[in-house]
């Protein structure tokens, strides 16, 4: 097979320059896509050409096949490489790609179909003598034998859709009567996610541990396992940190998860990179949970521990070439760590953020540290696909020698525009269960009092905002310099300079809820090396080797001419905005409900996924400004909502 000479990545993002990159250091020339929000991504700036696909939804851009197919035909690619994400495991487009002749950076579609599918893939599995979690995967999808198969199997249960990933389309059920809820949320999530409302049910372990092997397969028959990730730190079943080689893996487990991933991969006939995923019980037993038919985020750390890159070998593999490696000569070298850095506040239920990321820097790379990112300084952050920033991978010699190395990594990231997860992960870094390797899927809830606390500012943060503060006025005029005055007169500074000597200043910061006050002598210090405060309007980003931390410079007189607003606002009425952009999914109370604090009343979705929103307290539906469909800009009321002493008589009461 003749070598490729143009690829075009049919993706976005993070994936989308990483392979850019590396098909570029093979001499490769390469083609981007793009929506319109995409126009001055960094994925189109670094590569060879460029092809608009459409608007900014993902529907109508990246996941249209044939508007992808076109841009590969009017540019001449011999090949597409999908990434993850949208078009990546479609068997469709697989298909599509081959009967035009253009070659699909992935496996052969039969394969991508037999695990495309949840409950055929379990099937599969236990024809291959691979374990399986207890389950139903049957095709009956309706309520009442759904209900009597959890019920069998017995609570908790985890309903997942069958076509999903990434955390979509997944609920955990502890009790009989939430299952119904729980059902109808998932088949609407699977379906705008997938197309398919198809779900599956499995025992739902209890603080089981989530590893994955690496496989690769080529077309001459060799497929080999490249070692394991421990991906068990999660949030919303969602991945947060991966890392490998699991940590407590023996040499039997890991030779033992390698065939059966093996096995797998060989029973649908897999060429290219793909991922076996396993859960595995606190007695060791592991279960296959999916196969994902492409390369994962979290790729980078198996590069990190073999010296492999796995880009090139889907690239060479594509081509034609064998596996340059035999199973006994797959290197393990030290142990790496890889952390996502997304658009989101943890301390807010993980909430997406959007916004232009107006200061960015990451730790200078080296062969230990490594960023992959799809964003520069000045880029947008935007509603319609998924807020992640980077990805933060380290090497070292082993688990205690990398976690230190991430630790010194994250600390180098600066970072404003949006709400991130920058100082949740540092402390995930300094949990206790994380550092001593007590890994579960279940360990971020269970620590949730120490790592989503809401932030506390230390002293020494405040004092350091205070010192930048005054440093930056020092012989700046506070009050304007009218003709023929002198700007350099000691009046019209706000050094602190008194005839009878210097005189203290006193600063105040708003932090979350909380007024605090700093109090400086003059002369100020100096800042300390290693802390860095950026200004931006009120807002002061003060960046220590600790973290980042977020202050609002308070003027005592536009303090009380806000609180004088505040206390005008009318009583009794309240309202809910969006707290981001997207479209309104369900009302799930109907209009001219009494409802008490905490029910539901409406679901969004953004960023790929699923917004609850409740009522504040007791109070009475009027009405919700937006139809089922619409979709919704970010801070728009969203209801008509009275607090309880305006309820109108004759309305019923929901409860929740």
């Amino acid at each position: 097979m003749e070598p490729i000479r143009k690829l075009l990545i049919a993706n976005r993002g993070e994936i989308a320059c990483r392979v850019l990159l590396t098909a570029q250091r093979l001499g490769i020339a390469t083609v981007a896509v793009y929506s319109d929000a995409d126009a001055d991504a960094r994925h189109v700036r670094l590569a060879d050409e460029a092809v608009r696909l459409g608007p900014a939804p993902a529907s109508e851009s990246y996941l249209d096949s044939q508007l992808v197919l076109a841009a590969a035909r009017h540019t001449g690619a011999e090949a597409i490489h999908p990434g993850y994400g949208f078009l990546s495991e479609n068997a469709v487009f697989a298909e599509a790609c081959r009967d035009a002749g253009i070659r699909f950076v992935g496996p052969p579609p039969a394969a991508i179909r037999a695990m495309g599918g949840k409950s055929a893939a379990k099937a599969l599995m236990v024809a291959a003598g691979v374990p399986v979690v207890p389950g139903y995967h049957g095709v009956d999808q309706s309520l009442a034998l759904l209900q009597r198969e959890a019920d069998g199997i017995g609570y908790p249960v985890l309903i997942k859709a069958s076509a999903g990933g990434g955390g979509k389309g997944m609920r955990v059920v502890r009790a009989a009567a939430e299952f119904a809820a729980a059902l109808t949320g998932c088949q609407r999530e699977s379906l705008a996610s997938f197309g398919d409302d198809t779900v599956l049910l499995e025992k739902y372990l209890q603080q089981p541990r989530h590893i994955e092997i690496q496989v690769f397969a080529d077309t001459h028959g060799a497929c080999l396992a490249l070692h394991e990730r421990d991906c068990s730190v999660q949030r919303r079943h969602q991945k947060v940190v991966e890392e490998a080689p699991a940590p407590g893996m023996t040499p039997e487990r890991r030779r033992a998860m390698g065939e059966a991933a093996v096995n797998a991969a060989r029973a649908v006939g897999y060429v290219g990179a793909g991922t076996v995923e396993f859960i595995v019980d606190r007695d060791g037993q592991f279960y296959f949970m999916e196969m994902n038919t492409r390369l994962q985020v979290e790729h980078p750390v198996t590069e990190m521990i073999t010296g492999l890159d796995l880009v090139e070998w889907q690239l060479r593999v594509a081509a034609g070439e064998r596996l340059p490696l035999t199973q006994a000569e797959v290197p393990l070298l030290g142990h790496a760590i890889e952390v996502r850095l997304y658009a989101e506040n943890p301390f807010n239920g993980f909430l997406p953020s959007t916004g232009r990321l107006r200061h960015l820097r990451f730790p200078r790379q080296t062969p230990a540290v490594r960023v992959d990112t799809g964003v520069d300084e000045g880029d947008a952050i935007t509603p319609y696909y998924d807020p992640m920033i980077a990805k933060l991978i380290v090497h070292g010699s082993d688990r205690a020698q990398a976690l230190e190395r991430m630790r010194q990594a994250l600390g180098a990231c600066e970072l404003t525009g949006v709400d991130n997860n920058l100082a949740f992960l540092q402390r995930l870094l300094h949990c206790a269960s994380f550092v001593e390797a007590r890994l579960d899927t279940g360990l971020i809830e269970r620590e949730q009092a120490t790592l989503l606390a809401p932030p506390v500012v230390r002293r020494e943060t405040l004092r350091f905002a205070a010192q930048a503060e005054w440093l930056t006025q020092n012989g700046a005029p506070v009050l304007p310099v009218h003709a023929g005055s002198d700007a350099h007169s000691p009046w019209a500074a706000a050094d602190a300079w008194r005839v009878s000597g210097r005189q203290p200043r006193v600063f105040q910061f708003r932090h979350a809820d909380t007024l605090e006050c700093v109090t400086l002598p003059y002369p100020p210090d100096a800042l300390p090396r290693g802390v860095k405060v950026l200004r931006e309007g009120t807002l002061r980003q003060v960046f220590e080797a600790e973290g980042m931390t977020t202050l609002q410079c308070i003027d005592p007189r536009v303090e009380a001419l806000v609180r004088a607003a505040e206390h005008s606002t009318p009583a009794g009425h309240l309202g809910l905005r969006a707290p981001m952009p997207g479209k309104m999914i369900a009302w799930l109370v109907p209009p001219g409900t009494l409802v008490v604090a905490g029910t539901p009343l409406l679901v969004m979705e953004a960023m790929k996924m699923e917004h609850t929103l409740t009522a504040p307290k007791d109070g009475h539906v009027a009405g919700f400004h937006y139809a089922v469909g619409e979709q919704v800009p970010e801070g728009a009321e969203l209801v008509d909502f009275a607090a309880t002493e305006n309820q109108p008589d004759g309305v019923s009461t929901t409860r929740k």
